[in-house]
């Protein structure tokens, strides 16, 4: 997950709408099921999945009352964990 690339989707979705996001990703996930795609295709589109889903947390929490600052980095800290063990 890269958090520039978050913070720029949660900019989008501030300024317009999450819907964007979860049909963009509803899009991406269909494309996974294309049989000739290679491996790194997969994984480059499993990795904006990943960064738009890390997005909608962000927002989830922002809405929740958090500011953004706190939101991102309880986001990445929460991200490092689940990597740590």
């Amino acid at each position: 997950m890269k958090l520039p690339l978050i913070k720029q989707l949660v900019s989008f979705i501030e300024e317009n709408d999450q819907d964007f996001v979860i049909e963009a990703v509803e899009v991406l996930e269909n494309l996974t099921e294309v049989s000739s795609l290679k491996d790194d295709e997969l994984d480059t589109i499993g990795e904006l999945i990943s960064n738009m889903y890390g997005a909608l947390e962000v927002h989830s929490d922002m809405r929740s009352g958090t500011d953004k600052k706190t939101a991102l980095n309880g986001f990445m800290k929460r991200v490092m964990g689940s990597i740590d063990t």
